[in-house]
């Protein structure tokens, strides 16, 4: 059933890839129409997330950021078919590093890299700093279920010299290559949702209690990795700039989970910029008031 799910669906996905943008952006134009008015995805778990986050804003405004979120949503869903078969070049013109420099200095103290981002504007396009990178590229993910589907994107990413690795394959491949003097450059993307166990650790993320992903933190500190933040900001349809910010050039003796609560108000200052680029389809704060049930 997979592989025949794969078969046919395979040939669409490859024919998205190779659509102009400008078909490809009226292509997205009609799949928001479905998504948002037709289907209404996941649009109670948005609206919910919207309200929860941003409740200063009057209705009128929070509708406004629903309805332009799911238009950049489905942009950036094309964008990742477009992944498929995007030249280096005009991936590289359309995702922007302002500041390479600063990545590129810090590759030549010889020490790790530790990328934290959030689900914000174009996160999957972040792969294209590989190509300018003299590290091997590495995105901490969720396997896919389908696995025909999970070879297709790992072959993608290795397109621009970026591995995926699951979270459980994190410890051992850092372990490993720290131990064979391989330097990495390791991407976390940290606001998404813990499983909630007894020593998870909680913050405050827009205001409200919830738990959160400590595993760049304690991966830094244990293999004395540098940690950036990379600000991601949408200029236009299809154009992306970033910013790398420097967290910690030396994780080891900074206080536990301080990394983690710089990284969490940025991405805050970030949401509250420009919401309609962020992931509001996750259930960001399904756990929030569970703390003391828990603890």
């Amino acid at each position: 059933m997979q592989l025949l799910l794969f078969l046919i669906l395979y040939p669409i996905l490859y024919l998205i890839s190779i659509l102009p943008f400008r078909l490809l952006y009226l292509f997205s134009d009609f799949v928001f129409v479905l998504v948002y008015h037709v289907f209404g995805y996941r649009k109670k778990v948005v609206r919910a997330n919207i309200a929860l986050a941003l409740p200063h804003l009057a209705e009128k405004e929070r509708r406004r950021i629903e309805k332009d979120s799911y238009r950049h949503l489905c942009d950036m869903f094309l964008e990742m078919i477009k992944t498929m078969t995007i030249s280096v070049k005009d991936i590289e013109r359309r995702f922007v590093f302002k500041n390479l420099e600063v990545y590129q200095d810090l590759e030549k103290k010889g020490k790790s890299v530790a990328l934290m981002c959030a689900h914000y504007a174009s996160y999957e396009w972040v792969i294209s700093i590989n190509s300018r990178s003299n590290f091997i590229g590495y995105a901490i993910y969720k396997r896919i279920n389908n696995k025909y589907f999970d070879d297709l994107v790992k072959k993608i990413r290795s397109r621009f010299k970026a591995e995926l690795i699951t979270t459980k394959q994190a410890v051992i491949t850092i372990e490993s290559n720290e131990a064979k003097g391989i330097k990495g450059l390791y991407g976390f993307a940290s606001d998404q949702s813990p499983q909630v166990k007894r020593k998870t650790y909680w913050s405050s993320f827009m205001g409200i209690e919830v738990p959160v992903h400590t595993g760049a933190e304690m991966l830094a500190k244990r293999f004395d990795m540098t940690v950036v933040f990379l600000k991601v900001k949408k200029v236009k349809r299809g154009f992306y700039e970033a910013e790398l910010e420097l967290l910690s050039d030396n994780a080891v003796v900074v206080p536990d989970y301080q990394i983690t609560e710089t990284f969490l108000r940025k991405v805050e200052d970030q949401i509250r910029e420009a919401p309609e680029f962020y992931l509001w389809t996750h259930k960001r704060w399904k756990h929030k008031g569970k703390n003391k049930l828990v603890n």
